[in-house]
């Protein structure tokens, strides 16, 4: 079976690992690699849509990264214990008019003894913004080391 290190349970420094590695995951927008982050049977809540399987979460991402573009992602560590992580998030995208967001929001995570993902619970909030509020610059992919998180950028 694959691991995905850091393994639970999880210590402050090896939950904050844990989540850069799932927000480097997250700025790819290469749904295909990204879902091998997360156990075959792993169990998603996402807005709307309730995914199950690898294969559906995957198409989930497809069909998200279509419409937001641009996607700049940060993640934040909120609390962990044990086998779960809870973090905090604020992405930045465009739609196709040209019409930016910074969508806010909330996820509770729960992994196996393996490392992969086994639950993902989501709550987002889309606020429209100005193109000139924008707050996340870096080009496209990985964050650089030396970029603000969430709580410097004030958000």
């Amino acid at each position: 079976m694959d691991t995905r290190p850091p393994l639970p349970p999880f210590s402050r420094e090896t939950a904050i690992q844990k989540i850069r590695l799932a927000e480097d995951g997250w700025n790819s927008r290469d749904p295909a690699r990204i879902v091998l982050a997360y156990s075959p049977d792993t169990v998603w809540r996402n807005r709307v849509e309730f995914p199950r399987g690898r294969a559906e979460a995957q198409a989930l991402l497809e069909r998200k990264w279509a419409r937001e573009l641009d996607y700049r992602l940060i993640k934040e560590l909120w609390a962990f214990e044990g086998h779960r992580i809870a973090v905090r998030f604020v992405y930045e995208w465009h739609d196709d008019a040209g019409n930016w967001f910074r969508s806010h929001g909330n996820e509770n995570w729960a992994f196996d003894d393996q490392g992969l993902m086994t639950h993902r619970h989501a709550s987002i909030n889309d606020q429209p913004i100005k193109a000139e509020d924008r707050k996340f610059h870096w080009p496209l992919g990985r964050r650089p080391d030396d970029h603000p998180g969430l709580t410097e950028l004030g958000l």
